[in-house]
């Protein structure tokens, strides 16, 4: 039995709702993009961790959107289908966000929402442009002391010299999560594997076979002080983190709260890792809908003035 054939039925609904897609073009790169529900409702802009891309979410973004949002799913440079540059610094990626906003249309402000690495982008966003956002959801993301990512120069190791594989299924069965973790929807990660993968030919690339479709570049950019940055969001910010996470434990989690001024919500997914998009899907859209459901009847609070 096939992966897709093991899956749920509310996974397959959720792909059958095919979303529109576009590109545009930001500081000379192409950025491609997703889009589900109309784009005269109130928008979540969903920002993919490192080497991942916007179809990540599309098993998600669906249930997300139901019939009142407008959801957007971009891939940022050199990831996914969206252009490589020559050089990534942090200024690129938040000024990529803001562009696909604007390109798609949708009224007032946005809530971002952003997985691991689209989390600090995410949080960078919010520090610099945090008057055009609603909010800024923040997914297992590690921010820590002194040195923000200490544990992420390990992990992108892993990512610096992608392999070509002679053929698709070889491929595919190398498709590993980093960090590992266990993850018991086999559905889900082969849906992600298969999304992750471009061919190569020898007219286009010089050889044949398959790879990873972002660029390893990525993550040669230079480390940001993100303990600044998370003190110094200027919109509405919810923290998530997985129950069993090893990149943002319990610790973590507590000291971006403090940066926080303990006036944000810390919310744990119950028995989830890293990839709690991935491992407990359905417990993460439901806290994101109960986050999204206060936030449209409260009003933010008042943090109070630095000592």
């Amino acid at each position: 039995m096939s992966a897709h054939e093991q899956a749920p039925e509310w996974f397959e609904q959720a792909l059958a709702d095919r979303a529109a897609e576009a590109w545009v073009e930001v500081r000379g790169a192409r950025i491609h993009y997703m889009r589900w529900g109309e784009p005269t409702r109130p928008a979540l802009v969903l920002v993919h961790g490192g080497a991942a891309h916007a179809r990540w979410w599309s098993f998600l973004a669906p249930l997300i959107a139901q019939d009142h949002y407008c959801v957007l799913a971009l891939d940022l440079s050199g990831h996914g289908e969206s252009d490589h540059r020559p050089s990534y610094d942090g200024d690129f990626w938040p000024h990529e966000i803001l562009g696909v906003v604007a390109d798609a249309g949708v009224p007032g402000k946005p809530i971002l929402v952003g997985h691991s690495m689209g989390g600090l982008v995410s949080i960078v966003t919010a520090a610099r442009h945090g008057d055009r956002l609603a909010g800024a959801i923040i997914v297992d993301s590690p921010v820590m002391r002194p040195d923000p990512e200490s544990e992420e120069r390990d992990r992108v190791k892993a990512f610096r010299n992608p392999k070509v594989y002679p053929d698709l299924e070889t491929a595919l069965a190398h498709f590993r999560l980093v960090p590992t973790q266990p993850c018991d929807n086999p559905w889900i990660l082969d849906h992600i594997a298969r999304s992750s993968l471009r061919e190569l030919t020898e007219e286009a690339d010089g050889r044949s076979g398959w790879t990873w479709r972002f660029d390893p570049g990525v993550f040669d950019n230079g480390r940001l002080p993100m303990s600044e940055y998370l003190a110094g969001v200027r919109c509405r910010v919810a923290l998530f983190r997985g129950e069993l996470s090893k990149v943002v434990p319990p610790e973590v989690g507590e000291y971006m709260y403090e940066l926080l001024q303990r006036n944000s919500p810390l919310v744990e997914i119950p028995q989830a890792h890293h990839h709690l998009i991935l491992d407990q899907p359905l417990a993460f859209v439901a806290a994101l809908r109960a986050i999204l459901a206060d936030w449209e009847h409260s009003l933010p609070r008042r943090r109070p003035p630095a000592a």
